[in-house]
């Protein structure tokens, strides 16, 4: 045994000697100075310049080395969770070969973050090479303890279990003890790797050959060897019914070792002479490894990113779930992290399939310790961690250490931090029973509060403080402390409707009927967001209706009427600022939304008449609310008349507000006419009747600019007309809507121009009627414009209406076909119209 630990030893120090021990020796095989440089003679020779100049170039180095690592400490100093840092420090130090320092940077970086196989193979390489006595191997056995414990790592293993059997006199010796501890030490490898389907065979390998040693010593002693014998049958007996790699070559040395034995006559047979269970077991092991060999060779690919590595490590831990082998789920597990220790998925998963299946307290620590020392930052794994070591009868200090590890790590928002400190409160309620105190819970609140009050939102608030007050009086039975613990929150957030409400339905659900009025109270006349203000005062009413007394109930609504009419006036005068062209809500001018032009300032409930009234009303009346009807009837045909006879470019005459006297002053009684000046306005037709408002927005949503849309409607259906006027805020994005022009809005292309109504206000101002407009017979027979205007004058693109435009005139005024000047007549008809309301009479007849 002595003989192959050495041999192992030696070979073992060939490949994996550490920086430090190179450096030794290298200064070990130099030869002496005397006898490199001639002796003391030739050192005084005047070629020895060039060795004093590579000293000083060493020198130089060791100096810089020096300077970085003060500068790296300064570094860690500040940011001790610089993981960089700590690496490059532990790097520096190694070169520098500065054991003490080595060894305290290490220690310090394993208290913030676990260290990789890579550096603990490092650590203890170099503690090995400067140790001696017993007490340096227990420090290294601890060492490699602790490494083993943090990554699965096969390499890892193999040095411990090489450097236990080299080192350990007990195992050396082959004492009792010492062949129980090796023994112990080889099962936990199996254990931890022997289900590594690619390197597992190594961790079986090495303990086959530390039972094939230990047969060697047993020669003389029958009864031992067959012990011996029937171990390391044993073990080929479990490795062959692991599905493993190289599962064939074990057979194969299965088959030359009962050779060597004398058990079998045909060592080359794959076959002969193997049990029937082995047989068996090996024949399912082959099956079970070739399934699994896609996915090891995906893994096993050098140029597969992490990302296509981790999608593949779900798949395979998929793939084994189905078969429902804890143990190789959980092997498979470790080696995903190993390889990739900073996914949060692995983590996640790994912990979750640990709580449903295994429950083993002591893996489920060990495994939650390495989640959250590998990603602190996932406040989830934090939250299972105490969930699961309540769930395992952890000790309260242990929760409460768990606890205090979470809350100062960094999480992305401040709601993951309440999840923790909630998920420690329900920790501690459901301990009361065991003995806990109350106070333990009320701090925990405390905490909370100061810790993430300022920068809660108000719906994390409300849940914190609402907990908090329902455990102050269901479990702590101090209402007083409840009460404190919402007036607390209104001192801080007094101006959230939803702080008051939680106050008084917890005063409610306890029946205290007069702190919840006091409540109702205090808070009515405040300002809140949105319609708050009403909700609140509404919701007093209804209390004292259904807890209240009748005097109670009339105070509330004496109290809540002046407010409700107070909220309702401010409301209506923050929409009047907002939107400026509507009216005033006291006003009483209700102006139909159907009507052409909406004023912008102020209406007037009668409709505008086209003329001036006369003074003798005409002999056939009509009830006020009839003639109002066919009045509006009669001036939408008018309207289209007029647009039909200007062409759709063209806005509509704009037509003043009834109440003009004959003299065309206005009552003074009677709001003044207001005109839209249509500077920046558009004017649309051919609109698709199914159109409304917010399908014209949306249509010039690409421009902006839109400050009001006036969709013209039919006054009786109420229907669109296909006409609407649309203004802008300036001529910019007037311009960039007239650009818009023939494209299609729905289903049908919309015609778009510039409203110009200037032309019927020199109408107005002029007080032409709309008589005047309608062609009529002069002393030379000739057609008036439609302006009053000479026909030279008459702007381009203009039209006139010609006797063809006679929708809507009387046929006393028609002139019919075959019509000669010669023969023309005057129409008495005709003559007789000289007011508005003479010629409305006639077309209603007609």
């Amino acid at each position: 045994c002595q003989h192959r630990a050495q041999a192992r030893d030696t070979e073992r120090h060939k490949h994996m000697a550490t920086p430090m021990e190179e450096d030794r020796l290298e200064a070990a095989a130099a030869p002496p100075a005397d006898v490199a440089g001639g002796g003391a003679e030739d050192r005084e020779k005047p070629d020895a310049p060039p060795m004093e100049s590579d000293s000083d170039s060493d020198d130089e180095g060791d100096a810089g080395d020096e300077l970085r690592i003060q500068a790296l400490e300064r570094a860690l100093l500040e940011q001790p969770l610089n993981y960089e840092s700590h690496v490059q420090l532990i790097q520096c130090l190694r070169k520098s070969g500065n054991i003490e320092k080595l060894r305290a940077a290490r220690e310090e970086m394993n208290k913030y973050f676990p260290l990789t196989p890579k550096m603990w193979q490092d650590w203890a390489k170099d503690e090995i090479s400067l140790s001696s006595g017993r007490g340096s191997f227990d420090d290294i056995e601890k060492l490699y303890e602790r490494g083993v414990q943090e990554y699965l790592n096969i390499k890892l293993w193999r040095d411990y279990l090489d450097y236990v059997e080299e080192h350990d006199q007990s195992v050396s010796q082959c004492s009792q003890s010492g062949l129980s501890k090796m023994r112990d030490l080889y099962e936990r490898a199996i254990t931890a790797g022997g289900l590594h389907v690619t390197e597992g065979s190594k961790l079986w390998e090495a303990y086959r050959e530390y039972e094939m040693a230990i047969l060697t010593i047993n020669d003389g002693n029958d009864e031992e060897k067959a012990k011996q014998v029937q171990r390391v049958r044993a073990l080929f007996h479990r490795q062959l019914s692991v599905p493993l790699a190289d599962i064939e070559s074990t057979l194969a040395a299965y088959k030359s070792w009962e050779a060597e034995e004398g058990n079998t006559r045909d060592p080359d047979s794959q076959v002969d002479d193997v049990p029937p269970n082995v047989l068996s077991a090996y024949k399912k092991a082959s099956e079970m490894y070739n399934a699994r060999k896609q996915y090891e060779d995906e893994l096993s690919d050098a140029a597969e990113s992490e990302a296509n590595k981790l999608q593949v490590f779900l798949k395979y831990i998929k793939f084994e779930e189905s078969f429902g082998d804890p143990a190789r789920v959980q092997v498979l597990y470790e080696r995903a992290v190993s390889e990739l220790p900073v996914s949060s998925d692995l983590w996640m998963g790994y912990t979750s399939y640990l709580d449903r299946t295994l429950k083993v307290p002591a893996i489920l620590k060990s495994v939650y310790h390495r989640a959250t020392r590998n990603c602190t930052w996932v406040s989830d794994l934090w939250v299972h961690y105490l969930l699961s070591l309540e769930r395992i009868r952890a000790s309260e200090d242990e929760l409460r250490h768990v606890f205090e590890l979470a809350i100062q790590c960094s999480f992305p928002s401040m709601n993951e931090y309440l999840n923790i400190y909630l998920t420690r409160v329900d920790s501690l309620r459901r301990g009361m029973p065991t003995g806990l105190d109350f106070e333990l819970i009320r701090q925990t609140f405390v905490d909370a509060a100061e810790f993430l009050s300022p920068q809660l939102g108000i719906e994390e608030l409300l849940l914190l403080h609402a907990y908090w007050a329902k455990l102050e009086c269901n479990i702590g039975k101090d209402i007083a402390a409840a009460r404190a613990v919402w007036e607390n929150a209104l001192k801080k957030s007094g101006c959230v409707l939803e702080v008051w409400q939680h106050y008084i339905s917890m005063e409610i659900e306890m029946g205290h009927t007069h702190e919840a009025r006091s409540l109702y109270k205090r808070c009515y006349s405040k300002k809140f967001a949105g319609s708050g203000s009403e909700a609140v005062c509404h919701a007093w009413i209804r209390f004292e209706r259904e807890h209240g007394t009748l005097d109670d109930y009339d105070l509330a609504i004496k109290k809540v009427t002046p407010r409700l009419k107070e909220l309702i006036m401010f409301k209506a005068q923050q929409e009047a600022k907002s939107d400026p062209s509507s009216a005033p809500k006291e006003t009483s001018y209700a102006n139909d939304s159907s009507q052409k032009r909406k004023p912008s300032k102020m209406t007037s409930k009668v409709q505008p008449p086209a003329k001036k009234r006369k003074d003798n009303p005409p002999k056939k009346t009509m009830s006020s609310d009839d003639h109002r009807s066919k009045e509006q009837s009669i001036d939408s045909h008018l309207q289209e008349a007029g647009e039909v006879s200007k062409g759709k470019a063209e806005a509509p005459v704009e037509m003043k507000v009834e109440g003009e006297s004959k003299g065309g002053n206005t009552s003074s009684n009677q709001p003044k006419p207001y005109f839209y000046s249509d500077k920046c306005t558009a004017y649309m037709s051919n609109i698709d009747l199914k159109a409304t408002e917010l399908h014209i927005r949306g249509f010039f949503s690409d421009i902006g600019g839109v400050v009001d849309i006036r969709l013209l409607r039919d006054r009786s259906t109420k229907k669109s007309r296909g006409l609407a006027y649309v203004d802008f805020s300036d001529k910019d994005h007037l311009e960039a809507a007239i650009r818009k022009n023939k494209q299609k809005l729905l289903s049908k292309k919309v015609s778009i121009a510039p409203s110009d109504p200037s032309k019927s206000k020199k109408n107005r101002e002029a007080g032409t009627s709309f008589k005047d407009k309608l062609p009529s017979g002069g002393d030379h027979g000739e057609k008036a414009p439609v302006d009053g205007t000479s026909e030279k004058e008459m702007p381009k693109g203009e039209t006139k209406i010609t006797g063809k435009n006679t929708l809507f005139a009387p046929r006393a005024l028609v002139k019919p076909l075959g019509w000669n000047k010669k023969d023309e007549k005057p129409d008495v008809a005709a003559e007789e119209l000289k007011s508005n309301d003479e010629f409305r009479n006639l077309l209603l007849k007609k």
